[in-house]
């Protein structure tokens, strides 16, 4: 199989979660460096699309007003050459529903639906919750299943049986259960995507399609290698390939991942603000490291 046939993934196969950049004081979103931004991970690190409002675009911190102009902002940036995906995922599934439709009219690409997180729905009502969000667009959904944050995995049978859906379509994968995600591989047809960076190997063996990366605000050169490696059948390589890109796939995640990102890209001359609380700041040193260590290891962009 060659890298560059046709069976490219619905959403792409490098796709990178978005900051939202803010004012120096972070009570603004700056739409312009929203632009900036997608931009150059789109134009200057050839991410295939972006995952706009998501957890590292600080979207339990944004208005729905703010969602909706910075995905208007990213769209009107890179639209015509990514797929743009909105984060639409939260406890509440009728706002949830809400934010879907924003979604769509601004003329987003897809929608990604995280588990609700803190409420702990029971199996029935979880998966009405994500088939309810599912029918009320057009757009393919990617969910998203992370445990130690939402409090419960995706049951795999609900995984097996939401594939029936026409618009759920993929899978964000930030479970770290090989064989769990296996089983589901073997029953579906669900595009999975590596939900961290460090993932994407391990689940590129088990029949994964790409990244939706955190580190790949800098290193989405280096999935894009992995993956087109592993797709020619140059497994070896694709190992040493992950090797020497593993410290920068883990090193973002030294401090919680959406302040790194937001101060290592000031430090790079992006001018993306502070996180908003209850996020806080890097502690002195480390986004200077974690700098130095992508200098170090070729990821100068």
């Amino acid at each position: 199989m060659s890298p560059d046939d046709d069976m490219m993934p619905v959403f792409g196969r490098v796709l990178t979660a978005m900051v939202t950049p803010m004012t120096p004081d972070g009570r603004e979103v700056d739409y312009a460096q929203c632009a900036r931004l997608a931009a150059h991970l789109v134009d200057d690190l050839g991410n295939d699309g972006l995952i706009v409002n998501g957890t590292t675009g600080e979207a339990p911190t944004t208005t729905d007003v703010e969602k909706r102009q910075i995905l208007d902002a990213v769209i009107t940036a890179v639209g015509d050459r990514a797929s743009i995906v909105a984060g639409v995922g939260t406890f509440n599934t009728a706002h949830s529903v809400e934010l879907a439709q924003q979604a769509a009219s601004v003329g987003a690409d897809g929608l990604l639906v995280v588990t609700p997180y803190y409420s702990r729905p029971p199996v029935d009502a979880l998966e009405a919750h994500f088939t309810t969000v599912a029918d009320a667009t057009e757009l393919p959904v990617m969910l998203y299943d992370i445990p130690h944050r939402s409090g419960m995995p995706i049951p795999e049978d609900m995984l097996i049986r939401l594939v029936a859906h026409p618009r759920i379509r993929a899978v964000k994968d930030a479970k770290a259960n090989i064989v769990s995600t296996s089983n589901v591989l073997a029953q579906t047809n669900l595009a999975y995507y590596a939900g961290d960076d460090a993932y994407l190997l391990p689940l590129l063996s088990v029949g994964g399609v790409g990244v939706v990366g955190t580190s790949t605000h800098f290193t989405a050169a280096a999935a894009r290698t992995i993956i087109d490696l592993y797709r020619s059948g140059r497994v070896q390589e694709a190992a040493m390939a992950n090797q020497q890109a593993l410290p920068a796939f883990q090193g973002v995640f030294a401090t919680q991942g959406c302040m790194m990102v937001k101060e290592t890209l000031a430090l790079r001359g992006f001018d993306v603000g502070p996180c908003r609380a209850p996020m806080g700041v890097v502690p002195d040193g480390v986004a200077a490291r974690y700098a130095q260590l992508l200098e170090n290891l070729g990821f100068n962009a």
